[in-house]
Formats: C-alpha cells, sequence, structure tokens
C-alpha cells in the first residue's frame, strides 16, 4: 500500500494518540494539550473505557482500537507510546495513512527497520521523530559551548549513566517479545548523550550487557565507545540500581559534570559544575521544560516537512545494534553493516 500524502495545512498540528502508556498520561498528553501548536484531538485504546478515562481531563475524543484512530480525517499526527516491540507495525500503519508520527524512543528495535520506517516517511512527505525529551533542554546546548569555547581544554572522555531501581516484575520492560531491555530503554540516554555532545562519529569498542538467571532480557550494562580523535566514551546503564543520571565531559584543563541530566522536571534549576585549573564554578541556569520543548519541535517539524532528528537517530540505532553485537547479542559485531567511518577508521 503507498503512502497518502498529507494535505498542506496551518495552525496547531491536530495530534492523536495511539495508547494510555504511563509516560503518555504523565508528560506526554499534558504537554500536547498546553502547547499552543499542537491540538490534541483523540486518545485511542484496544479499551474503549481506557480510552474515555485518559481523554476526559483534556476533552477529546476516545477512541476504540488504534485502527480506528488512523481513519480520522482530522487527525494531522500520531504519538506512539506503545511498547517498543510494536513500535514498527503502527508507526508504519500511521505513515501509510498519511499520518506524521512522533514515536517514543527507541522508534524500533533494529537500525534496519528504523532505517526503513524513515525511507518510507520521506516517500510520503511526512515526518517522522524519535521522542528523546533530554535533548531539547537548553543546559545541553550550553554545555556544548563550554566545549566549544574550550573551557576545559581538550576533551579527552566522556562518562555517562542512567540507571533506576528495578520495575515490578509485570512492567514490559521485563519482556522480550515486546522489546524490553535496559539497552532500548536506558541504554539510549548515555549513547545519545555522547552523541550530542562529541558529534555521530562514534564507533563501538566493547560492551557487556547482563541478564541475571530467570530474565528474558538484559537488566544492567556498560559499553566502551571511541571517537575517531581517541576520546574514550564510557556509558554504563540498567534497571538494578540505585537511581543515577549524570554525565561529565573530562578535558585537559578539567571537567565538566551535569547531574539530574535526562529525566528533569519542568521546574528543576539545573546546575553544570565546571572543575578547571583547580578551581570550582557552579553555573546556575534557568529552569526548562524539555517535554513541551520536544512538542514543539515536532510541530514546528511537521509544519516545515522536515525531521531534523533523523541523521541522529539512524546513527543512535546503529550504535545500540552495534552494543548488542559487541556483547554477543547478534552475529558478531563484524558481521554488522558497514557504515562510512567504520571504513575512514580502517
Amino acid at each position: 500500500m503507498s503512502t497518502t500524502r498529507p494535505a498542506v495545512r496551518t495552525g496547531p498540528v491536530a495530534v492523536g494518540v495511539l495508547g494510555t502508556a504511563s509516560i503518555a498520561r504523565r508528560r506526554l498528553l499534558p504537554a500536547l494539550a498546553a502547547c499552543p501548536d499542537t491540538r490534541l484531538v483523540a486518545v485511542a485504546s484496544r479499551d474503549l473505557a481506557t480510552a474515555e478515562e485518559t481523554a476526559a481531563p483534556y476533552g477529546c475524543r476516545a477512541v476504540r482500537g488504534y485502527e480506528a484512530l488512523l481513519e480520522q480525517d482530522d487527525v494531522e499526527a500520531v504519538y506512539v507510546p506503545l511498547p517498543a516491540a510494536l513500535h514498527a507495525p503502527w508507526v508504519r500503519a500511521a505513515l501509510t495513512a498519511g499520518k506524521h508520527v512522533l514515536a517514543e524512543k527507541p522508534v524500533t528495535t533494529d537500525a534496519a527497520t528504523t532505517r526503513g520506517l524513515f525511507s518510507l516517511a520521506r516517500a510520503g512527505g511526512l515526518v517522522l521523530s524519535e521522542n528523546v525529551l533530554f535533548v531539547h533542554h537548553a543546559r545541553h546546548r550550553a554545555v556544548r559551548q563550554l566545549i566549544e569555547d574550550g573551557a576545559i581544554g581538550e576533551v579527552r572522555a566522556f562518562h555517562a549513566a542512567f540507571t533506576v531501581p528495578r520495575p515490578p516484575d509485570e512492567d514490559i520492560r521485563h519482556r522480550a517479545e515486546l522489546g524490553g531491555g535496559a539497552l532500548g530503554d536506558m541504554g539510549v540516554y548515555p549513547v545519545r548523550a555522547a552523541q550530542h555532545l562529541l558529534g555521530d562519529d562514534l564507533r563501538v569498542a566493547g560492551a557487556v550487557l547482563h541478564t541475571p538467571p530467570g530474565s528474558e532480557v538484559e537488566t544492567s550494562g556498560a559499553a566502551l565507545l571511541r571517537t575517531p580523535a581517541g576520546v574514550s566514551v564510557h556509558c554504563t546503564f540498567g534497571m538494578e540500581h540505585s537511581y543515577r543520571s549524570f554525565y561529565e565531559v573530562w578535558g585537559e584543563r578539567g571537567q565538566i559534570r551535569v547531574d539530574h541530566a535526562f529525566t528533569p522536571p519542568a521546574a528543576h534549576v539545573p546546575v553544570v559544575r565546571v572543575e578547571r585549573d583547580g578551581a570550582v564554578e557552579e553555573l546556575r541556569l534557568a529552569p526548562d521544560d524539555q517535554v513541551a520543548n520536544a512538542v514543539s519541535a515536532f510541530a514546528a517539524a511537521v509544519r516545515a516537512g522536515a525531521a531534523p532528528d533523523e541523521a541522529a537517530t539512524l546513527r543512535q540505532a546503529e550504535l545500540l545494534d552495534r552494543i548488542r553485537g559487541a556483547a554477543g547479542r547478534t552475529a558478531d559485531a563484524d558481521a554488522l553493516p558497514e557504515t562510512p567511518d567504520d571504513r575512514r577508521s580502517r
């Protein structure tokens, strides 16, 4: 089936939501309803009562079934907060129906499928965007500016961690058939942070994924990456830990540290700690709402007709595949498709 090209529209983007996951109810639905650039028009669930309960606070329609929502003519775009393994079929269905898509991270569970969906979106003149919220927070631009200004000299290493306590046994993150596991759910944060600050030209040097007895999925892991210039990148992630959410950039003259790096509330006052030449400076920045920023960015992309995060999302998906390969979870990492930076490094 060919993708239906969307009509050219102006004004707020009319958005429907496929599913009632916790992140949708807690963070995205309020943001979609509050953003002046979007209009929340419908929420779909397999159970109509659940859809009605979720839609009621926003005065939007409740729809039984995801297919029915995709048939709604007034829905221009959809947000997909379904389990990771269900992203591919429903993102594909939405694009085929002529809807722009904001998909929860990761877009899919492998790079080849993600690449195919972006190709489908381009062919239909549609925007497909991955909902990685933290990259829309202003403090990361501030950190990047400090690096570019030489605040800590030449960068030598990058360390990042995102870990959370063990979810309940019934949580979908424990279920392999739904695309669960620590790498796709938590590992994406330190990996994407390294990309965001150091660039997309990263290579995987090694990785460990730990699956405890009785578990269907990995519950923790670590990856070592490097840049062509030799900057080492150490990423730690997991869902059997105390809560950790930070990154550090080490340079020849000092270091930059950011705590509460990935999931801060809108009112959080971010502090960037800069240590250099034996002195410590704490830069207190203005609070910023990364969820609202992400929704606004998606709406702007829809109206502009281009997804600015496509290249970074595809490279992130490739890196996650290579981490799995390096940890022995797929065919040998060297058998994965070669990328241009692999050829340059060789």
